[in-house]
C-alpha cells in the first residue's frame, strides 16, 4: 500500500481514537487466553510489512500459511477421528464399530496407563489401572481382537502412545499381515513423540538418547516398509494441556520437530526420505482467533525452516500436516453440557485453521471416559461444521483479516524468540535436562490459575454464572472384572505360546539393542511370536536403562 494511503489511514485512526475515547468502555482486560494484549482495532497499519506472496501465498503452495492442499476442504474434508479406548480389546472394538457406523472416518486408539508405561496387565504396577483410561493391550492377541472385523487396509489408524510406540506399532503391522494386508498399504500415525513426554506428559521409559535411537530406527524402517505411515505425531496438545500458552505450545512443538529432523540427519538419513511422514498434533483451545493464528504461523515456520535450514528439496517435506483435538483442559465438571458449546467453537477454530484431522471432546470427559451418547454428540459437532455451516466452501476464509494476520505474525515472532533461547541452552535435549520447558509451562499455568481465582478471567459455571446442581448425566464406569479377565488372558497366553521361540527372539532383540542394528525388525519378530509388550520393554530397559527426571524447586 502506498505511503500516501498509509498516512491517510494513520490520520483516520487518530481521529477515530479521539472519538472512541469519549465513549464508555467495559472495565475488562482485553487479552487472549494466553494473556496476550488485544488491541481495540486492527487496520492495514498492523500488517504494513506483510508481503502477500512471501508471507501468505496460495493454498498448497510455499509457505503454506493458507493451507497444505490446493483445494483444502472443497477437495476432501478433514478426517473425523474420535479418540477411543477403554476396558479390553473386545469392548473397544465394539466402540470403534459404533463410531464407524455413525460416520467417523478414521480410528484413534487410547491406551490404558499400564500400556502407555510399558507394563503388562499382570504387573504389580498395573493394579487398579487396567482398562481404566484406555484399552489394555498386552500382546499381538489383543491387537488382533482390537481390530477384529475392521479391515486395516481400508482404514487410517492413529495410536496415541510414546515410550513403547515401536512395540505397539509392530503389533499393528503384524495384526494387519494376519488380515492379509501388507505393511506397504497401511495408513495411520503413531504419536511416538518422546520429547514432549519429558517436557509435559511424563510417560517416558528410556533415557532421551536411547529413545531417539528407537525413533530414528522407526524413520528408517517406515521409509522402506511402511511408506504411507506417519512415523511421529509431534505433539503440542499435551504441552498445552500442561498449562502452556499458545505461543509456548507453538514454539516448543516446532522445536521438538526440528530436533527429530536433526536426529534423523545425524543418523545418516536423507531428510527427504523421512520428513514427508512427520506429522503434528495441536490443541484447539477456547480463544478462537489465537488458535487460528497459531496454526497458520506453524505452517509458515515449518516450511521455511525445512527448506532454508535443513535443505529439504521435496515440497512434501515442507508441509506441516496436523491433527487437532479440542482442549480437554477447557472442559468443566460444573454444568458439563456447556462443554458441548466450548467444543463446537474449538472445533470450528481448528477447521478455519486448516486441520487435516480432528477429534472433538465429549461433554463428559472431565468426569469419565465418554458414553456412546456423548461421543455421538461430539462427532455430530464435526459433521454439522462440515455439512451445515458453510465454512468449508472457501479456502482460508479469514486470510487478509488485519487482526488474524497481525496475530499470526506475532505468534511467529514469539516462537522465534523461544527458538533462540532453546538454542542458547544447547538444544532441546539440553533444555529438557535443565527443566527449561517444564518451568516455562509451570509459570504460565500458575499465572492462568491466578487470573481465574481473582475472577480476572471468567469461566462460565465455575467462577461466574454459577448454580447449585447435581450431576444429571450418565457416565461410563469400567467394571473391576475387566482387570481380572485381562490378567487371566495374559497368563493363558504365556502358557500356550511357544516360549522357547519367544525367548530366542527376545535374545535377538537384546543383541540388536547392544549393537547398532535397526531395532524394528527384531521387535516385529518378537511380537509375532506373542512376546508381550512388558517383556519387550524389559529387554530394552536392561540395555538402555530408565529415565529419572531431575527435580527443580
Amino acid at each position: 500500500m502506498c505511503e500516501d494511503k498509509m498516512g491517510k489511514i494513520q490520520n483516520g485512526m487518530s481521529r477515530w481514537q479521539e472519538s472512541k475515547n469519549k465513549s464508555p468502555e467495559r472495565p475488562a482486560k482485553y487479552v487472549t487466553v494466553s494473556s496476550q494484549p488485544v488491541k481495540d482495532l486492527y487496520t492495514p497499519l498492523d500488517v504494513e510489512g506483510m508481503d502477500y506472496l512471501e508471507d501468505l501465498g496460495f493454498p498448497g503452495e510455499y509457505p503454506y500459511t493458507r493451507g497444505v492442499q490446493t483445494n483444502m476442504y472443497r477437495g476432501r474434508l478433514w478426517t473425523m477421528r474420535q479418540f477411543a479406548g477403554f476396558g479390553n480389546a473386545k469392548q473397544t472394538n465394539e466402540r470403534y464399530k459404533f463410531l464407524l457406523d455413525k460416520g467417523q472416518t478414521g480410528l484413534s486408539v487410547a491406551f490404558d496407563m499400564p500400556t502407555l508405561m510399558g507394563y503388562d496387565s499382570d504387573h504389580s504396577f498395573s493394579e487398579g489401572e487396567v482398562g481404566r483410561c484406555g484399552v489394555a493391550i498386552d500382546s499381538l492377541a489383543d491387537m488382533e481382537e482390537l481390530f477384529e472385523g475392521i479391515p486395516l487396509g481400508n482404514v487410517s489408524t492413529s495410536m496415541t502412545i510414546n515410550g513403547p510406540a515401536a512395540i505397539i506399532w509392530a503389533m499393528y503391522i503384524a495384526a494387519a499381515e494376519k488380515q492379509g494386508v501388507p505393511s506397504s498399504k497401511l495408513e495411520g500415525t503413531i504419536q511416538n513423540d518422546i520429547l514432549k513426554e519429558y517436557i509435559a506428559q511424563k510417560s517416558w521409559i528410556f533415557p532421551p538418547e536411547s529413545s531417539m535411537r528407537v525413533i530414528t530406527d522407526i524413520f528408517a524402517f517406515a521409509s522402506q516398509h511402511v511408506p504411507k505411515w506417519n512415523t511421529v505425531s509431534i505433539s503440542g496438545y499435551h504441552i498445552r494441556e500442561a498449562g502452556s500458552t499458545a505461543a509456548q505450545e507453538l514454539a516448543f512443538t516446532l522445536a521438538d520437530g526440528f530436533a527429530y529432523v536433526e536426529a534423523g540427519i545425524k543418523a545418516g538419513l536423507n531428510v527427504d526420505d523421512f520428513a514427508p511422514r512427520l506429522s503434528f498434533f495441536f490443541n484447539s483451545h477456547i480463544d478462537f482467533f489465537e488458535e487460528i493464528a497459531k496454526y497458520r504461523a506453524a505452517r509458515r515456520i515449518w516450511a521455511r525452516r525445512m527448506k532454508e535450514k535443513y535443505g529439504a528439496k521435496n515440497p512434501r517435506s515442507w508441509l506441516m500436516r496436523f491433527h487437532t483435538q479440542t482442549a480437554g483442559c477447557s472442559l468443566t465438571a460444573q454444568q458439563p453440557e456447556n462443554n458441548i458449546v466450548r467444543t463446537a467453537f474449538e472445533a470450528l477454530a481448528a477447521v478455519l485453521g486448516g486441520t487435516q484431522s480432528l477429534h472433538t471432546n465429549s461433554m463428559d470427559e472431565v468426569l469419565a471416559l465418554p458414553t456412546e451418547k456423548a461421543v455421538q454428540i461430539a462427532l455430530r459437532t464435526q459433521q454439522i461444521i462440515a455439512y451445515e455451516t458453510g465454512v468449508v466452501n472457501t479456502i482460508d476464509p479469514l486470510a487478509g483479516s488485519y487482526f488474524v494476520e497481525a496475530l499470526t505474525s506475532e505468534m511467529e515472532r514469539q516462537a522465534e524468540v523461544y527458538f533462540n533461547r532453546i538454542e542458547e541452552l544447547g538444544g532441546v535435549l539440553k533444555a529438557i535436562e535443565k527443566n527449561f520447558f517444564q518451568k516455562e509451562i509451570a509459570d504460565a499455568a500458575f499465572e492462568y490459575q491466578k487470573a481465574v481465582e481473582k475472577n480476572e478471567r471468567i469461566i462460565v459455571g465455575v467462577n461466574d454464572f454459577v448454580q447449585e446442581e447435581k450431576f444429571g448425566i450418565e457416565i461410563l464406569k469400567i467394571a473391576p472384572e475387566v482387570e481380572v479377565e485381562q490378567k487371566a488372558r495374559v497368563n493363558k497366553l504365556r502358557e500356550t505360546r511357544d516360549n522357547l521361540l519367544v525367548q530366542e527372539r527376545l535374545n535377538a532383540l537384546k543383541r540388536a539393542a547392544q549393537g547398532s542394528d535397526n531395532l524394528i525388525p527384531p521387535i516385529l519378530e518378537a511380537v509375532k511370536a506373542y512376546a508381550t509388550e512388558g517383556e519387550v520393554v524389559q529387554v530394552l530397559k536392561d540395555v538402555f536403562g530408565v529415565y529419572r527426571e531431575q527435580p527443580v524447586f
